[in-house]
């Protein structure tokens, strides 16, 4: 299965102070072993260096090389497939705009999920999964670790 990047997962795997990092990295780590792939669209990279380089939203923000350098090794993976908006990517955003009354604050994860989809990916990794289940075609798979199964009490 490929799994599309969005901003906000790449930024918990990456930032240890994150709240989400545990999960975001043991999920990522899940992934990976079960041979998954991974969609990056460049929207993702320049956001992603934007906030974590930002030191106003971080106690520890990335150097701008150090952001910068991390970015290109997610573009770069042998298991990340670069993807990137195409005429029917534009076309379904404007239409999903409309579709949902969709306002301002929504746009740029309405532009990376028709990416996506143009692109074959229906999958998208989030910490903010209504951002793109809203639009009834993506699926963003639960991150959290796995419930093990309780054994009988005693």
């Amino acid at each position: 299965m490929i799994h599309g990047i969005d901003t906000s997962f790449l930024v918990a795997v990456e930032l240890i102070e994150h709240p989400e990092h545990a999960n975001t990295s043991a999920a990522l780590q899940r992934f990976v072993a079960a041979g998954d792939h991974f969609a990056l669209t460049p929207q993702v990279l320049d956001e992603f260096i934007h906030v974590v380089t930002d030191g106003k939203r971080l106690a520890q923000p990335f150097e701008m090389v150090t952001a910068r350098q991390t970015a290109e090794r997610w573009w770069l993976a042998s298991d990340v497939n670069r993807v990137f908006p195409n005429e029917a990517a534009v076309d379904q955003f404007f239409s999903w705009v409309a579709q949902f009354k969709l306002g301002r604050k929504r746009l740029l994860d309405t532009m990376l999920a028709a990416t996506y989809f143009h692109n074959g990916v229906t999958s998208i990794l989030s910490i903010n999964p209504s951002d793109f289940t809203v639009l009834g075609v993506i699926d963003c798979p639960n991150l959290s670790p796995p419930v093990q199964p309780q054994g009988p009490s005693t």
